[in-house]
């Protein structure tokens, strides 16, 4: 774990698209965001949805779900990522065509927007 965290993206999934229709991901790069003190989970989801409202993000989240999904595009950078809370944490889930630059700057937005400090794990699942 880090606390200055560069975002590099060691591996990208791979889409797929199966004959069966829709897309799927091979392999996985995932940028776990966890606050030094506890959050509930409508705590940390009331914050990443003050962040993507702030007006440099456009958003989508899937309803039927465990947990809250968002599918972010940055304006400001053009990356494209997902964002999820679960277990205490933000997780930022990178897309193949995902830059750094858009996770570096939602985490600088998250850190911002709290008083806490935030921690980052990163973990890759390769195809």
């Amino acid at each position: 774990m880090t606390t200055d965290p560069s975002f590099e993206i060691p591996a990208r999934p791979q889409r797929r698209y199966p004959y069966s229709g829709g897309v799927e991901y091979e392999g996985e790069t995932v940028f776990r965001l966890r606050p030094t003190t506890d959050w509930s989970e409508s705590g940390l989801q009331a914050l990443v949805e003050e962040i993507l409202g702030g007006g440099a993000y456009t958003y989508g989240d899937w309803l039927d779900l465990p947990m809250p999904l968002y599918l972010v595009h940055d304006e400001q950078t053009g990356d494209v990522f997902r964002v999820a809370v679960r277990g205490g944490t933000v997780e930022l889930y990178v897309l193949p065509a995902t830059e750094s630059a858009g996770l570096r700057q939602f985490y600088e937005t998250l850190d911002a927007h709290s008083d806490d400090r935030w921690t980052v794990e990163l973990t890759v699942e390769r195809a």
